[in-house]
């Protein structure tokens, strides 16, 4: 596994929990999946941490399966064009660089048709307890125009991978990445709310920064520099006394 792939599907989680799609649902998602009001949730009473981590745990679970089955289907994709994987990374750089475009036109462009978003909402009260793990399950085969982006570059770079168990680990960081913030949300709901609606408020700018780095990276896969790049950033990660961080992978 490359030395940029761990925080690169890390960090696209945490820009998919931080973009104008997921951020605003997130008082509610968590109010679903707890079963506590968005007040309760506020007032931040230790009778409930148990409850909190519990519930917020199985969601994180259920989108993180899902993922982590995408990311074997990839793989499996990588695999089969394994004797032509210069011309595959040239195209999934192509692909990219098209999913960064429709991201930053989701803020651009007045196109409602093109921008729809798709949701499942199931009737969790069937699944009694494992209502949350439900939630999670449905969250994940939704899409949304910022999310789906993101989510496409992070199986783009796990599709480069040489098996499909790193595939699917490369998906389960970046699950990681959009899980943890849930959590410690959930946990500290009350004292946050003041930095979810400073962030609420730039979620544009997040959008057209996620936009560019995502461009970036498809320009380099489209170029076929990616190994450049890997080599550059491993560099950077030693100048700065963070190499151990390549023994992850």
């Amino acid at each position: 596994m490359s030395d940029v792939s761990i925080p690169a599907a890390f960090g696209g989680g945490l820009i998919s929990f931080l973009s104008p799609c997921v951020l605003p649902i997130v008082p509610g998602y968590l109010s679903i999946v707890s079963g506590l009001t968005v007040a309760e949730l506020a007032e931040g009473s230790r009778r409930h941490i148990v409850r909190i981590t519990a519930t917020t745990g199985l969601f994180i679970t259920g989108f993180t399966l899902i993922f982590t089955f995408l990311g074997v289907g990839i793989g499996a994709v990588g695999d089969a064009f394994y004797d032509h994987q210069s011309t595959f990374t040239r195209i999934s750089g192509l692909v990219v660089v098209a999913m960064a475009l429709y991201l930053a036109g989701s803020q651009l462009l007045m196109k409602p048709a093109l921008y729809q978003e798709f949701r499942i909402h199931p009737r969790l009260e069937r699944f009694g307890p494992f209502a949350a793990f439900a939630a999670g399950a449905a969250f994940a085969f939704g899409w949304t125009p910022c999310l789906g982006p993101v989510l496409g570059g992070i199986l783009t770079l796990a599709a480069q991978e040489s098996s499909t168990s790193r595939a699917a680990f490369l998906m389960v960081v970046y699950s990681l990445g959009l899980g943890v913030p849930f959590l410690i949300a959930g946990l500290a709901f009350g004292r946050l709310t003041g930095v979810f609606a400073w962030m609420r408020r730039r979620g544009r700018a997040i959008t057209f920064v996620s936009a560019a780095v995502l461009a970036a990276f498809g320009v380099l896969l489209a170029l076929d520099e990616f190994t450049w790049f890997t080599r550059e950033f491993t560099q950077a990660m030693d100048a700065v006394g963070l190499g151990f961080l390549q023994e992850l992978g």
